[in-house]
């Protein structure tokens, strides 16, 4: 049986994007081909959760062998879309404040079910919910849906990583 959604995405509106490519650019470490998540529609810090969105493309680079005639959205991206969410959440909330210039790296992923395929042309909803929240170590519930089912689910915890000046060149 699949989890209860970790928020009503009805209550959020899904054609406003609050964080675009320019705001991500200044809080993510990814760029180009591994930049999984394009848009951050809620940022909500006192209910712990931040929902955000994906469009999966027809010329990716994953799109000519995985797989051949049939293109499905590699389940490992999707993993890496989550934790970015995560990352997202970890410097808006804690991260610039008390970690500035530092990496968060993946310290877990555990209980992930995959729960129906993505195609190109598919608008992934990502959704992160704080289960904890520290400068060192946090994890977060996370889901993923396209069209409002459900696809993905899993915890993802975050290790802090040490200062990368070449990612963070003004130490933020």
């Amino acid at each position: 049986m699949p989890p209860q959604p970790l928020i009503d995405l009805s209550t959020i509106d899904l054609d406003h994007v609050a964080y675009g490519k320019e705001q991500l650019d200044e809080l993510l470490p990814q760029v180009k081909d591994m930049r999984q998540i394009h848009g951050i529609h809620a940022y909500d810090p006192e209910a712990g959760i931040a929902v955000g969105f994906r469009d999966v493309k027809d010329d990716e680079f994953w799109c000519d062998g995985h797989f051949p005639g049939y293109p499905v959205f590699p389940g490992v991206l999707l993993v890496e879309a989550a934790a970015q969410m995560c990352v997202f959440y970890w410097r808006k909330a804690v991260g610039l404040e008390q970690a500035p210039g530092k990496v968060m790296l993946f310290g877990g992923i555990d209980e992930v079910k995959f729960r129906g395929g993505i195609t190109p042309g598919d608008r992934v909803t990502l959704v992160c919910k704080v289960k904890k929240l520290k400068v060192r170590r946090s994890s977060y519930d996370c889901q993923a849906f396209v069209d409002g089912k459900l696809v993905f689910s899993g915890i993802i915890t975050g290790l802090l990583g040490p200062s990368v000046p070449q990612i963070y060149p003004n130490g933020v």
